[in-house]
């Protein structure tokens, strides 16, 4: 089981490869809270993604967020270094992902 500080710094790598991502992509129109919530860890973070960056990320849960990536801690830093295929982990209900149908559309832009 991987620690909270290892689920925070997986998401600031993700949130340092959106940022590059983006500046190569050029402008998504995406604009969301986000929650991540570590299940086996009992935690979450949350943060906002606004034009197709990650901005703003702190621990802490937001209820309201539009978009919750529901997760373990293990499965998060696999997805993250890239040794979890995001497609099979959601397939596998290793990884859930609430959002509205747009907002998903979009978020495959940017990964």
């Amino acid at each position: 089981m991987a620690s909270v500080d290892e689920c925070r710094q997986a998401l600031q790598e993700l949130a340092a490869r959106l940022d590059r991502h983006a500046d190569e992509a050029g402008r998504i129109d995406l604009d969301r809270t986000l929650a991540c919530r570590i299940t086996d860890l009992d935690t979450a973070f949350h943060g906002r993604l606004q034009d197709g960056r990650l901005i703003d990320l702190t621990d802490g849960d937001n209820p309201d967020a539009k978009i919750a990536l529901l997760t373990s801690s293990d499965d998060l830093v696999a997805l993250v270094q890239g040794q979890l295929d995001l497609a099979r982990a959601v397939a596998g209900r290793r990884v859930s992902i609430k959002a509205n149908p747009f907002d998903l559309m979009k978020l495959r832009k940017l990964i």
